[in-house]
């Protein structure tokens, strides 16, 4: 018997400063996690093998607020200040003139990492889960062995949605209602026999896997106090005001919108089972050859509906929009109802299925089911040389499973909430090789990779969206080495060269224009060349003590920030016509990071003192169109240079 605990703390400052009209009210990105691991061991003569492993673990922070790199025309042009809401319309951070393009001061706002809110986003997460392994010898020369597991996920948040400090959309923070909660039950369970024959030369695996997954999701948003008076922001500029500052308010004959709230509830339930073979048979001396399939079986039930909907002004609108307008109410001018109608009944806080107005673009609730099945397989063959020098050459085709779009928006005006699954053949040479009795490591690989229905998360301001590009390809180089020096020293580098690509022929006219706009361009965050460069220094202090030094510098290339790499088109004329999307391209950047520590010579304890990004390097993971902003432009910065102590013990 045998048995371990384990246990970890940690704790992280906010790099984002989030201020409203009175100055600074929080930071975001701020985290407070712990966790702690439980295993027991069981081992006996016969070869019984048993493993029990527990674990919780919870986490508390706030994420995320965006930094807002280009000004909306509505704010440089006064609207927001003629409408009454201030020069800015909420925006309190520090302002730089810039041109739409102009990295350089993208990367001046970005590094005062200021975001105006109105109120702080929250984050609370906590996870648990039980894990049993087995593994018995039934002969000689197989063995069985059982893996099953259960987790369960809870996660809780809140968020001001719309990315400024007017109250206009939150997510979660109604009250009386239950803040956005997530709960996620997962089950697993896992049979194989492996084992080897004809003296060692073949190495065989058989198996099956089962899950069983259960999502329930209730996320709660609401129209603030100040959604009419911003909706007569946006139409000052073409109607001069002629509907006043309150206009949904004016068209549903006297209804406000604020506190326009729907409680929506997400659920899905999914299988999967699959049954699988590996297999490596050396053919002759050095020469293997692998085989490998896997017949995988996917189902999902999921659906939307609403739990509870206060639905303000959206009926009464929808009302005048079908001719019959509530008493006091003006019809609405044809050129106003798209913004009238979407504006009233904002998709994620509207009642949904409103009778008679299913052919309007509203939310519909749905329950549908999704279910595909794959055959996937690989083959390699490889030969190793005595020096050791191993050659090899592979194929696999691989899947990944569609599924179901858990949004509100996902069935407006009949959509299929459904995605395609995902396929992939892969191609790869590639050599490793150890010289110098090891001193030196050499791996080289080249590879190309062709997706079908390649799926595509795409973040739009306002909601995530899934879809399938029918073709992406990646193609590429990686070579990566570690030099041994001497026992103390460690070398270790890397280079990956790769074009991730959607071809110019990534999909036909049939195709929805988003999907058309991005053929010819690359994929989102993936850079063509990345270098790693690192050392690692140990060595010991007298009988009791050791110490070690560690630095690391990581070099990319640009890369697209953006899904789409320019305004979507709303026509098909407007293919590759449109004007690219302002700061969608991240300059390539130079990351270092060092650690240095000291301990006990043999781990009982020791103390790491650590800094990330040390040159303060201002880079971003995502830019976007901001929510409700026509022409605005954000982003979420990535970590910054960050510093901190971690300490280590057994007992």
């Amino acid at each position: 018997m045998a048995a371990r605990v384990t246990g970890a703390y940690r704790k992280r400052d906010g790099f984002v400063t989030v201020v409203d009209e009175t100055g600074e009210i929080g930071a975001s990105n701020e985290l407070d996690q712990f966790l702690v691991r439980g295993q027991l061991g069981y081992e006996n003569d016969a070869g019984l093998r048993i493993r029990l492993i527990g674990d919780y673990s919870e986490i508390n922070g706030n994420c995320c607020a965006p930094v807002e790199l280009l000004q909306s025309g509505l704010q440089t042009g006064g609207v927001f200040g003629l409408a009454g809401l201030g020069a800015t319309g909420g925006n309190f951070q520090p302002i730089v003139n810039a041109s739409a393009f102009d990295n350089g001061a993208a990367e001046e706002i970005l590094d005062a990492r200021v975001a105006s809110q109105n109120f702080v986003p929250t984050n609370a997460l906590d996870q648990w889960g039980v894990t049993a392994e087995v593994e018995f010898p039934i002969s000689d020369s197989a063995d069985i062995i059982y893996i099953g597991s259960y987790r369960q996920f809870n996660a809780a948040s809140t968020s001001d949605s719309d990315f400024t400090a007017l109250d206009l959309f939150n997510v979660g923070t109604q009250a009386g209602s239950q803040p956005n909660g997530t709960n996620i039950d997962t089950l697993t369970q896992e049979l194989r026999i492996q084992g080897e024959a004809f003296g060692g030369s073949l190495e065989w695996m058989v198996g099956g896997y089962f899950s069983d997954e259960s999502i329930d999701q209730i996320a709660t948003s609401t129209l603030g106090t100040q959604w009419d008076q911003f909706i007569g922001a946006l139409l000052l500029p073409s109607t001069g005001g002629a509907f006043g500052a309150a206009p949904l308010t004016l068209f549903s004959g006297g209804i406000n919108p604020a506190g326009t709230s729907s409680s929506n509830r997400f659920t899905q339930d999914s299988t999967s089972w699959s049954l699988f073979t590996h297999n490596t048979l050396e053919v002759a001396d050095g020469l293997k050859l692998t085989v490998g399939l896997r017949y995988s079986d996917e189902s999902k039930d999921g659906g939307f509906d609403q739990v509870d909907s206060t639905p303000g002004a959206c009926p009464a609108i929808v009302n005048n929009i079908l001719g019959a307008p509530a008493a006091g109410a003006p019809g609405i001018p044809a050129g106003l109802v798209p913004t009238i109608l979407i504006t009233a009944c904002f998709p994620f806080a509207a009642p949904a299925d409103l009778p008679g107005a299913a052919f309007l673009p509203l939310p519909r609730t749905f329950d549908t089911n999704f279910s595909d099945e794959e055959l996937i397989y690989t083959g390699k063959v490889s030969y190793e040389f005595d020096a050791p020098i191993n050659v090899y050459a592979s194929f696999t085709h691989g899947y990944k499973s569609g599924g179901i779009n858990l949004d509100a928006t996902a069935a407006i005006g009949g959509g299929d909430p459904r995605f395609a699954s995902e396929e992939v053949d892969a191609y790869e040479l590639g050599f490793k090789g150890r010289f110098l009795d090891n001193a030196v490591t050499l791996n080289v690989a080249a590879f190309h990779e062709e997706f079908t229905n390649f799926q595509v998360l795409e973040f739009t301001g306002a909601q995530f969206e899934t879809f399938n590009v029918p073709v992406a390809e990646s193609t590429g180089l990686e070579i990566e080495t570690v030099l041994r020096p001497d026992s103390n020293l460690t070398i270790t580098g890397g280079v990956t060269y790769v074009e991730a690509r959607y071809p110019s022929d990534c999909a036909t006219a049939a195709d929805a224009l988003r999907v058309q706009n991005l053929c010819g361009n690359p994929l989102t965050n993936a850079p063509e060349l990345v270098g790693i460069l690192g050392a690692n220094y140990t060595n010991d202090i007298g009988d009791s003590l050791s110490f070690f030094l560690n630095g690391q510098v990581r070099m990319e290339s640009d890369r697209r920030t953006s899904t789409q790499p320019s305004t979507p088109p709303t026509t098909a004329a407007d293919l590759g016509n449109t004007p690219l999307l302002p700061f969608d391209i991240q300059d390539g950047s130079v990351n270092v990071n060092l650690r240095a520590g000291i301990g006990d010579i043999d781990d009982a304890w020791g103390i790491e003192l650590w800094a990330t990004n040390l040159t303060n390097n201002t880079t971003r993971g995502v830019t976007f169109s901001t929510t409700l902003r026509s022409g605005s432009r954000s982003a979420f910065p990535q970590e910054p240079r960050m510093y901190g102590v971690t300490l280590r013990g057994q007992f």
